[in-house]
């Protein structure tokens, strides 16, 4: 059985920022399980058992190796319905945004992600995986605070 095809798959989706007003995202491979060649700010299933900030922290370290890790703010819980290949998805996401060291962060899972890079809101790369880009436009005031002017 599938998450988000099969039954509802519950995500904790994380904006790495490095306090500056520069997010990272990476691309997805060929070899990711879905939305090949998007940019993702990175996301996990909720594994039984850990909280949702817990699964946020686990996901990180195993993805882009980061130690230091502080959770900013939670956005608010939302679903997230996306037609994805022909078949209709439904994913409850539960956000936060993330300070991390640019220093610590390297790409752990080269086989679902190409490469990685760090961006301003408004120059954003595209294109977008599409549960991020239906968060960012819904949540586009609390990324603002996020903005360094």
């Amino acid at each position: 059985m599938k998450p988000g095809i099969d039954y509802v798959g519950i995500c904790t989706p994380f904006y790495c920022n490095d306090g500056n007003g520069l997010f990272l995202l990476s691309k997805r491979s060929r070899n990711a399980r879905d939305e090949q060649g998007r940019w993702d700010p990175g996301s996990g299933l909720l594994e039984l058992g850990l909280t949702p900030e817990q699964n946020v922290v686990r996901e990180i370290k195993e993805e882009y190796g980061c130690k230091n890790i502080t959770i900013q703010e939670a956005v608010p819980v939302h679903t997230i319905f996306r037609l994805l290949n022909g078949k209709k998805t439904h994913w409850v996401a539960i956000p936060f945004f993330v300070l991390v060291d640019p220093k610590e962060v390297r790409n752990n899972e080269p086989n679902k992600f190409e490469t990685f890079s760090w961006f301003s809101l408004d120059k954003l790369p595209k294109p977008l995986h599409s549960g991020f880009l239906y968060t960012f436009k819904r949540y586009q005031s609390l990324f603002q605070k996020y903005i360094k002017h």
